[in-house]
């Protein structure tokens, strides 16, 4: 029988609760099934190239086609989700996500799977933010960190599965089944979900820092301007970007159009009465933190995971299977460890784990250098995955957990959304932006010694902006762990006063 959300009361799930373990699978599964269009992508990339006759920029236009919708709108996402139900909006996610995926396996050409991708991101902007919102607003606040360690965990597992199950897939039924197969866990969660999450909602409220001085209660809004003219700069800065190396005036206005139009964003965010992204939120010094070491850890690792994929494949001689499997000891590591990480970041406090980890992760990629032709996988794929999968553990479910200490529980999907699309937006930058500085041309992927060569100069790059995310961290973080505040909350590690909420009162619905 299903229970009453409001029976539960607001923030009272266990996880030793059978209704505490159906959410969180819930929330595994629809953040995962996003992780896994993320991934599973990468190693089927060569083989749609080959069969679409394809240059890179098609290739990269897959990929950057579901980042470029997922972190363009997922900061609206988390917003419908306050507004109308967090439960609902992921629902709805995961069902449009599903179809998309049918889209893109069906796709008879380039373009219309490049379009089926970027509904696909959609889906994923709807349902990601949900996912870790459900969890705070959910679960009892001794059992959050663990929680969302499990969350993190096991998400980060079906990501770093993508490849391998992508590859075995691309060398058996073919590479569309690499889209179809997030079908399958797509639907499985619709009917877990419906019967087993509560449902929650933010309320809006008098908010100084946030309102900039607007007075009495208001009405929660969606700021559409705001959501278009973000969705636009990283569209035209991503198309420039790209293109780039063909030269011309289209790349040139469209890089002036990226600028023109992400001044117009900040712009209509300071100006309007319900910004999706509001100025007030980074007044949190470790939120600003938070979200810069996003910025620099997700850039390198969203790189190193695209061209990784593709130099195994293309330089040492993998196939596509082979190649997914080679990256499997990163999610043994995420499975045994990520459960407890997140408990160890309230402890040590966040400094410790966000400057050792991307500094662990930074030297697994130059460690990648050594992988050319004739590479060994046990002397020299192998160790280079084991340290990047170690620094993933100590790095990424601690990056989770201090940026939900530094908002309230209330304010879980707007955080949620912002760390999201900047994490989102991080990787389809690198992703359009690498091969331009590296000077990979459009058939590279097509020559050994050309994209060797090029995967040479990029992972120093990768490496790079890991260390300047471990010099924020060590910068701007502070040493001290959490200490208790009265209700359950964890008091921010800058022992600042607690960010102001957008939405002061939460409450689960039926």
């Amino acid at each position: 029988m299903n229970h009453s959300p409001a029976a539960d009361g607001a923030a009272s799930l266990r996880i030793t609760s059978a209704r505490g373990r159906w959410t969180l699978l819930a929330t595994v599964l629809g953040s995962g099934v996003v992780l896994l269009g993320s991934t599973v992508t990468n190693v089927a990339l060569p083989h749609i190239g080959d069969d679409f006759g394809a240059d890179l920029a098609v290739l990269q236009w897959t990929v950057n086609a579901y980042m470029l919708t997922l972190a363009g709108l997922i900061l609206l996402g988390g917003s419908l989700g306050d507004r109308f139900g967090r439960r609902r909006i992921f629902v709805v996610g995961i069902v449009w996500f599903a179809a998309a995926s049918m889209l893109c396996g069906l796709a008879p050409n380039a373009p219309t799977l490049i379009a089926a991708r970027a509904l696909q991101g959609i889906g994923g902007a709807l349902l990601t933010p949900g996912s870790l919102a459900i969890i705070e607003a959910s679960f009892h606040p001794d059992d959050r960190p663990r929680a969302i360690g499990l969350w993190s965990g096991f998400g980060g597992i079906g990501a770093a599965l993508g490849p391998f199950v992508g590859g075995w897939l691309v060398d058996g039924p073919g590479w569309r089944w690499t889209f179809l197969l997030s079908i399958v866990p797509a639907l499985l969660c619709v009917p877990v979900a419906l019967r087993h999450v509560p449902e929650s909602v933010g309320t809006p409220t008098k908010d100084a820092a946030v309102t900039a001085g607007a007075e009495g209660r208001r009405r929660l809004g969606f700021d559409v301007p705001g959501a278009v003219l973000g969705a636009l700069a990283l569209a035209l800065a991503t198309y420039a970007l790209t293109e780039a190396r063909h030269g011309g005036l289209v790349a040139v206005a469209a890089a002036v159009g990226g600028v023109v139009a992400g001044a117009a964003f900040l712009s209509v965010e300071r100006r309007s009465a319900d910004p999706m992204m509001p100025p007030a939120i980074f007044s949190s010094r470790q939120f600003t933190a938070v979200n810069l070491i996003t910025l620099c850890v997700y850039a390198g690792t969203g790189g190193f995971f695209f061209l990784t994929a593709l130099q195994l494949q293309i330089v040492v001689g993998y196939s596509a299977t082979a190649a997914g499997a080679a990256m499997l000891p990163t999610t043994l590591l995420m499975l045994l460890f990520s459960s407890g990480s997140g408990v160890l970041a309230q402890r040590l406090g966040p400094r410790a784990p966000l400057t050792v980890g991307p500094l662990v992760c930074g030297a697994g990629m130059l460690m990648m250098l050594r992988v050319g032709r004739g590479a060994s996988y046990l002397t020299d794929v192998l160790p280079a995955l084991l340290v990047m999968g170690a620094g993933m553990v100590v790095m990424v479910v601690p990056l989770t957990v201090i940026l939900l200490s530094s908002v309230s529980a209330s304010n879980a999907g707007l955080a949620s959304g912002i760390n999201n699309a900047a994490a989102r937006a991080a990787g389809l930058v690198a992703v359009a932006a690498l091969p331009l500085l590296v000077g990979m041309g459009p058939d590279a992927y097509r020559s050994d010694a050309a994209f060797d060569t090029s995967f040479g100069r990029a992972m120093p790059l990768c490496a790079g902006l890991l260390a300047i995310g471990a010099t924020v961290a060590f910068g701007m973080l502070q040493k001290t762990a959490a200490t208790s505040r009265p209700h359950g909350r964890t008091h921010s590690w800058l022992m600042e006063p607690p960010l102001v909420s957008r939405f002061a009162h939460h409450r689960t619905v039926e």
